[in-house]
């Protein structure tokens, strides 16, 4: 993904950090991936959640991680997709203004499971389910567990680029 994006020397060279991750906490992300990356294939065939809900999900796991190599990526991804500066702006700085009523529940619970570094309270997640359902919030899981392992491996990554 990175080999297509010349990252911006502003972000590239960046030497703070919002987030710093334990090995611990890198070795779980990273066991969490093949079923993360399972349900998301299954969302791709089945198209429960859409992908504009997806990388919102995802840039709101990424303004809590503060991955700035992730940042970019999702930013370049979202403006393909056709998101205003505005909207990617909004979820960058965490305002919530462009956040749909529809899409709130699950754009807070990602902030939620990246606030809680992978380990959201189970009553968040049964709210989650209950008002997306259980595949669906699967995905959303999903979604928000891929943006968390990406920023614990980006955040090094950047740190080494800088």
């Amino acid at each position: 993904m990175f080999d297509k994006l010349k990252i911006p020397d502003k972000i590239s060279s960046r030497t703070e950090y919002k987030r710093k991750f334990t090995p611990a906490e890198m070795y779980r992300a990273f066991t969490l991936l093949p079923g993360a990356m399972g349900r998301m294939i299954y969302n791709r065939r089945k198209k429960l959640v859409d992908h504009e809900f997806i990388e919102r999900i995802q840039l709101a796991v990424t303004e809590v991680n503060g991955c700035a190599a992730c940042s970019y990526a999702h930013t370049f991804m979202a403006l393909k997709q056709g998101m205003s500066n505005e909207e990617i702006h909004s979820f960058l700085s965490g305002d919530g203004g462009f956040i749909k009523p529809e899409e709130a529940k699950a754009i807070v619970f990602a902030q939620h499971y990246a606030d809680s570094r992978g380990f959201p309270e189970k009553d968040a997640y049964e709210s989650l389910s209950g008002e997306y359902g259980e595949k669906r919030a699967r995905v959303i899981m999903a979604a928000s567990q891929m943006m968390h392992a990406g920023n614990i491996y980006g955040i090094p990554y950047s740190a080494f680029i800088s």
